[in-house]
């Protein structure tokens, strides 16, 4: 087992800890290692049982296997274990808990080697696979022959491609990938997880990146067979001009539903929240009324319903401008000039002729745009 000491101090003193083996493990240790900020920290507990956590005020919240809440902190302590394939897809496997499960055994279930090494208590790392060395090399490597029994794995290779842009991806690990691609699991993915791990993604610093690893596995054409297409690498890049921009996540979707062969299809398919189909939906109406005046800005506004949701409407001129020239300050003043019209009053003027009533708001609206200065 290799071990190296870090300055990071481990664990301090837990009343709650006391006589348990346990150890940090995960994304914590790896973004430390990488000098980021950690996020959520995660622990294993070795040579325990349930009861053992429970005596302590620890909380169960696992399903498939035990997962427990600090009675303080709430962060999760998982008991050390083991996974065995047992059917296909993500949820075919059975686990295993026990005081016999080692720590070398609960790692070597994991992904990739970075995400592998364990912390004890007094800063010592843990380090069977050689994920330490994989960080300093900056390489995405998978840490055994188990990768190949959950397709999410070839997503988080895909999504971590985004976030550390400047690691690459090992070539054993992309030749098993495209494996399990060709063996099918990747079609047992469910459109739930596959638009988790993919918008952790276009939220990252270079979303073009997941896309490139999903297409160089074979995987995009199986999850997305509208996004595998001749071209696409260079319009992705406009993903990572939207990430650059600070756009939400609804907006960088809307960017992405451009490099589609069909974008209503896409949103289908991945049940993307509503606000991102929206969006997808209607940034294509705001690209082609972009340079319009008068009538045409109005028809777009009342197209994209922007006088209900000015705020959507601005976002799409966010993502808009990434593609073509687009005068915002112009749009947002032909949006306050239309929603000052007052449709309640003309529509009581005319009570006595409903008919009239549309025609005339459109008019009035028209009216509004047309005393814009140029």
């Amino acid at each position: 087992m290799s071990q190296d000491t870090v300055a990071t101090p481990g664990k301090r003193a837990d009343d709650s800890l006391a006589g348990l083996d346990v150890y940090e493990v995960g994304g914590a240790v790896r973004d430390e290692l990488l000098g980021l900020p950690a996020g959520d920290h995660d622990w294993v507990v070795v040579g325990a049982r349930p009861e053992d956590l429970a005596a302590r005020g620890f909380l169960p919240v696992g399903g498939d296997f035990p997962v427990f809440l600090h009675p303080r902190t709430k962060e999760e302590y998982a008991l050390a274990r083991t996974e065995r394939k047992s059917g296909r897809g993500y949820k075919g496997f059975t686990f295993h808990t026990g005081p016999e499960v080692t720590l070398e055994e609960d790692l070597a279930r994991r992904d990739l080697t970075v995400n592998a090494i364990a912390r004890r208590p007094d800063g010592v790392l843990v380090d069977p696979y050689g994920g330490v060395a994989d960080v300093r090399a900056r390489l995405f490597r998978h840490v055994g022959p188990a990768f190949v029994e959950d397709p999410v794995r070839i997503l988080r290779l895909a999504r971590f491609s985004a976030r550390f842009t400047d690691f690459r991806v090992a070539d054993e690990t992309l030749a098993l990938a495209r494996e399990m691609v060709r063996a099918g699991e990747v079609d047992a993915l469910v459109p739930e997880r596959v638009w988790k791990e993919l918008s952790r993604g276009l939220m990252s610093m270079q979303p073009s990146r997941m896309l490139q690893v999903l297409q160089d596995t074979h995987a995009l054409a199986r999850i997305a067979p509208m996004l595998a297409l001749d071209g696409a690498p260079e319009s992705w890049a406009v993903l990572d001009r939207a990430a650059q921009a600070g756009l939400p996540l609804a907006g960088r979707y809307a960017l992405l539903g451009r490099t589609a062969s069909n974008v209503a299809a896409l949103s289908s398919l991945w049940k993307v929240p509503s606000e991102c189909a929206d969006q997808a939906r209607l940034l294509p109406v705001v690209l082609a009324a972009a340079a319009e005046t008068g009538a045409g800005r109005l028809d777009a506004l009342e197209t994209c319903d922007a006088l209900r949701k000015p705020e959507r409407f601005l976002a799409l001129l966010d993502a808009a401008s990434l593609l073509v020239p687009v005068d915002i300050r112009a749009w947002r003043q032909a949006l306050d000039a239309v929603r000052g019209v007052d449709a309640g009053a003309i529509a009581a003027a005319l009570r006595e002729q409903p008919q009239a009533i549309r025609a005339a708001v459109r008019q009035a609206r028209a009216m509004a745009l047309q005393a814009l200065p140029e």
